[in-house]
Order: structure tokens, then sequence, then C-alpha cells
């Protein structure tokens, strides 16, 4: 592939292709969930020659593969949790020097925030499909957001390299998607590139095998239109991204729509309300070049720049001219669909994990996540100890919780509730699209599980001959829970994806957990001795050593009550010979509780406790006799509320 590079601080070859915006791409890559997004941008980069042999892979930490993934929960998760920004030079066959901007973006619905803001930065997409899959929920939803941007799509089938591959048939469905959506003329008129991201080829015909990307390429260049704006008019910088150096303070990252923007000029800060406005001064400029920021003396309009030195810059605020400051639109986010109780840790074992573990300590890290977070609501809860933290999904709050234990931040959660909105004064609920692959098999449970939660099916149709396809609409509420049962029920096989589709009237109670729970009845270390005679009482969540306290939920009861067991029991010791003295004992192997499952099993009384080094289940109340008297109370209270 020919390819143009520059180093940093050299001009390019062709000043006039620098120097005027149509020489210009940004491009956002979108997809549904591990449809190979940030594989293809690692292999965009590597095939655009901007980097040596050896330097990706130093770049990503030794890896030799998702460069873009920098977070360490980004790459044990295997999913983009942030968005990020590269820029490659690339040569066309006319001869022409194109500078390309590529951004990253999230695939699931959880983190819809960032992909509304990163696509202002755009001019068109890359909408990456699975030869296998077809379109998703989260395809949807992440296509639907660039069909309001006004983006134009070019499709890239992925994985074409897969036996079971079906990349005409997936074509159709694209197509059927975008009729549905109410696409324009000019979006259906989509052009499309047959690829493997992993192989690093691509081609626009099938029949015509290609060693490399040279064809997508080719495709932004001459598909995706230049940028729009006029460097003659008054400054205006959209700041969509946050980036934060010890160094020099907080950098506010976005596009440039109009005029020109100097190292060291003062500008104007008008923030995302419209009204209120900063003088500040950008004391310096940043470039994407490749992976790296390049220092650079001005930026025009259609480019993408990082800003240094603006003073309390956030998301949404437009960087202006100062002698005529006008205002861009602020960025349009969609509001919560879920909410989740954060509370200090007040368990006997506070303290003894965590650096973090004041209730003014995790307000102000909620306070700073909001700067970067714009989908996030914070609220206070009933008391000076308690936050209402709602987000778009369990996922996001939970990347957000995982987030901060590893900080060493000690905290308690409760159970995610949907947020319920009212309109016309009727409450109402979301909606979610319910995609679900599974074994053939197991369709029976699946279908069952999920018609008890009020799900109503759509659509089932046969992928292959052992997956079964099954589309429902179920309420948010009913999500809640139901990964885990229908990954048990289908023995780890079924693939579950979801995205919000509207709000509806609120509908019925919601089965809640069948089970009860085991709990400890004092403080201590487990003892195999007790672990034994209580096997047959259910499923447990703990091993012999580990510390517990009173309150602590130790198990899953094999009935649907609540039990309190003591699990730090001892043998005592006698002058007795027993039968059967020196046998082995065999125990059961503990359920491993992972961030994910505690909160989607949690009923409302109550908590996780999440530290740096555990993640534990307990009530809300720990002292049995007061938990008693609460749920007296509260039948109590339900009974009155039923009586006429």
């Amino acid at each position: 592939m020919t390819t143009t590079t520059t180093s940093p601080g050299a001009q390019p070859q062709d000043s006039q292709a620098r120097s005027h915006n149509a020489q210009i791409r940004n491009i956002a890559i979108i997809a549904h969930v591990d449809h190979g997004k940030t594989t293809l941008v690692d292999q965009l980069l590597k095939q655009s020659g901007m980097f040596r042999v050896g330097e990706l892979e130093k770049l990503a930490g030794g890896q030799h593969d998702l460069i873009m993934d920098s977070n360490p929960l980004e790459r044990e998760r295997g999913i983009t949790i942030l968005s990020k920004n590269c820029a490659v030079s690339y040569t066309a066959h006319d001869g022409g020097l194109y500078r390309i901007n590529i951004i990253d973006t999230p695939g699931h619905a959880d983190f819809g925030g960032e992909v509304e803001r990163v696509l202002r930065m755009a001019d068109g997409c890359l909408l990456l499909v699975d030869a296998y899959d077809g379109p998703m929920p989260q395809t949807k939803f992440v296509l639907g957001k660039a069909l309001e941007a006004g983006l134009k799509p070019v499709v890239v089938v992925n994985k074409c390299d897969r036996p079971d591959a079906r990349p005409m048939e997936v074509v159709d469905e694209v197509f059927d998607l975008l009729v549905d959506m109410g696409a324009e003329d000019h979006a259906l008129d989509f052009p499309v590139i047959y690829c493997s991201g992993r192989d690093g080829w691509g081609t626009r015909d099938l029949a015509v095998k290609t060693t490399d990307m040279r064809d997508v390429f080719e495709a932004v260049v001459r598909q995706v239109p230049a940028p729009g704006g006029d460097p003659d008019l008054p400054l205006q910088v959209l700041i969509t991204a946050i980036d934060y150096n010890e160094y020099v303070g907080r950098i506010g990252i976005g596009r440039v729509f109009n005029g020109k923007i100097r190292s060291g000029a003062p500008v104007t800060i008008i923030r995302r309300d419209g009204r209120t406005i900063t003088q500040s001064k950008a004391s310096q400029l940043l470039q994407f070049v490749g992976l790296k920021r390049q220092e650079v003396e001005s930026v025009e309009a259609g480019d993408l720049c990082a800003i240094v030195g603006l003073e309390r810059i956030d998301i949404g605020d437009t960087v202006a001219d100062p002698r005529n400051p006008i205002p861009l639109p602020a960025v349009k986010v969609d509001e919560p669909t879920m909410t989740m109780l954060f509370r200090i840790n007040d368990s006997p074992f506070a303290g003894q994990e965590g650096t973090q573990v004041t209730s003014r300590q995790i307000r102000e890290r909620l306070e700073n996540e909001l700067e970067r977070n714009v989908a996030l609501r914070i609220a206070p809860g009933k008391t000076p100890d308690e936050f209402m933290v709602s987000g778009r999904g369990v996922l996001s709050l939970g990347i957000l919780i995982e987030t901060m234990r590893r900080e060493g931040f000690e905290l308690s959660v409760g159970k995610p509730e949907v947020v319920v909105k009212s309109i016309d004064g009727v409450p109402h609920e979301p909606i979610e699209e319910l995609v679900i692959d599974c074994p053939s098999h197991h369709l029976g449970s699946v279908m069952e599980l999920v018609g008890s939660r009020k799900g109503e099916m759509k659509k089932m149709e046969p992928r292959g001959a052992a997956v079964t396809h099954l589309l429902f609409e179920i309420p948010s509420r009913s999500l809640i829970g139901l990964r885990s049962r229908v990954l048990t029920a289908t023995q780890g096989e079924a693939i579950l994806h979801h995205s919000f589709v509207r709000f509806e009237p609120v509908s019925g109670a919601i089965p809640h957990r069948a089970q009860g729970v085991l709990i400890s009845l004092d403080t201590g270390p487990v003892t195999t001795y007790a672990l034994e005679q209580l096997a047959d009482r259910g499923i447990m969540f703990v091993s012999p050593g580990d510390p517990v306290y009173i309150g602590q939920i130790v198990g899953e009861h094999n009935r649907d009550n609540d039990l309190t067991i003591n699990i730090t029991r001892l043998k005592h010791l006698t002058n007795m010979r027993a039968a059967g003295k020196d046998a082995t004992v065999v125990l059961k192997a503990p359920r491993r509780i992972t961030l994910e499952y505690a909160l989607e099993y949690i009923e409302d009384n109550e908590l996780v406790e999440v530290t740096p080094t555990a993640i534990r289940l307990r009530k809300k109340i720990l002292d049995e006799s007061m938990r008693k008297r609460s749920e007296r109370q509260a039948r109590d209270r339900e009974d009155a509320a039923q009586s006429p």
C-alpha cells in the first residue's frame, strides 16, 4: 500500500492538501459489541505505514492486537468502553494526500453517551457488521444515532473468513434495517466492503481476493464527504471529550467547526447552558498523528484537535472567538434508564481492605465521573452517606463500580432499579429489544424464562443447524437477573444482547428470585466442619478460611425462604473415637460471585459490598432480630395499604 507519513514538526509533502479541509476525512467506526470494530481499527493503523515494525506492539503494552483498547477493563472484557481518536495519512489512487481522523466508538448501548457525543466529530461512518450475526440490537442503536447525526454509512461486512459466514444475506438485512429506520435515499445507496479485520484484507468484490485494506481506505476517501466549515468565519470548537494530564491539567478534545484556532490565542468558553461565558487562553494545541498527539501552531475548520490550558473546560462547551462568541448546539444525550444506590461501606470489615472509604471521597469521585460521563446522573440519597446514581444500564454502572474498586474505594451498592418516567400523569417504564441466540435444544427453557418476565416474542428463526435466533421486547426491569438464569438454563451457551426501544406504561409485577439465601449467624472464619454439616442446605458462596461477618449472605438456600446458619462453627474435641474419623471430606465447589452476578442477584433488602480485594453479598440490616422486626413492619404496612 502506498502511504505517506510526516514526522513530528515536519511539513507534509503537499502543503495545500493539509491546509484545506477537502483533504480531511473524519470517520467514526460503529458496530455491535464483538463484531471486530477495534480489530479493524488496529489493522488500519498497522497498514497506514505510520509505524515501524514492533512499534504498535510496544504501544499496546506487549499485546499484538487491540491497540485501541488500552484500558485494562476493555482488554479483560473484550469491549470498547471509551471512545478513542487516532489519525493516519493516506495517499489515494489519484495521488492526493488525505488526513483520516478515525474515531473508535463503544458498541454497547450502555455507553450511548460516548457514542452520541463523538459522532458530532464525524462526517461519515463505517458500519461494521458480523458476516454471520448480521445486524444486532446495538447495531440498530448506534446506526440510529449515526443517522440522526446525518452520517452516510459505508457498510463493512467483517469476519468474512468465518466458515459459517453469510455476507450476501447480511447486506440484505442491513438494507432492510435502514428501510425500517426510515433512512433517506442517500443512506440506502451504501457501498459495501467485505473484509477480515483479523487477517487484514478487504475487498469490494468477494470474487477478487486482496491482501490489504486499500479498498477500505479508498471507500473512506471517496464516500465520506469532506468536512464542512469555513476557516474565515468566527471560531467555533465543540468539546466532545476530556483528557487529564497531571502536568497540564484538563485537556479539551473536540472538532473545529468554523474558524481557525491558534496556539496561545485568547478564546471564550461558552458553557453547555449557552449563558455562562468564561475567558481563557489556548496555551497549547495538539493534533492527532497515529496514536499520538503532535503539537501544532494552528488547526483549521474541519479538523480535530486537543486544547491545553482551558480553565474548567467541560464536555459540550463551545470554544469561541472572544470578539464574536457564537455557541454550537449542545450535545444531546438520552436520559438514564437505570438507577442504583451507592453508599459507604458500614460492614464490620469496613476500612480493612480499601483506602478510599468516606462519603466525601465517594462523592468527589462521582462528581469527577460526571465531568467525563455525560450520560450519568447523581442525586443525594436519604442520608448524607447515600447517593442515587443513574446511568444507561447495569453494565455501565458496573464498569464505574469496578473502576472505583480498582482505585482503592470501598462502598456498598443496592439493587439496580429502572427509572420510571411520568408521561401525562401515567408512570412509564423503559422497554428494550432483547436478542438471544441459544442452542435449539434449550429453546423451551429460554422461552419459558423470558415469557415469565413479560417478554413478548417478535421473531424466531434458525441460525444454522444447532442455533435459534430469538427477538423479544421486554421491560428493562425484567432484564435484571435474567442473564445469569438464561446462561444457567443453557449451560453457558446462550448469547444475550439488548438495547432501549421506548417507554410504555408500567404493567404488573416481575417475578423475584425464587430461592432464599443463607445468612451468617456470627463473625469469624468459615470452617470446613460447618460447610460439611450445611452441604445439604444449598449452594455456598464461600470457602473454608474465608472471613465472614454477621448478616453476610454466604450461600443460596435450596428453598424459597432465608435461613440464618452458623458457618463459623467449630468441631468440639472429645475423647470419643468417631466412626469414619479418618474419612476424606469432599466439599462442593462454591459458586463464584462476580460483580455483575452480584448486582443481578440481590433483592431490595440486600447490598453488594465492594472492596479492592473482595465482593460480598449482605443484608442491609445485619442484626437478625432488627431485620425480622423491619420485615414484620413492612408486611403490616402492605396489609394496611391493601385493606379497604
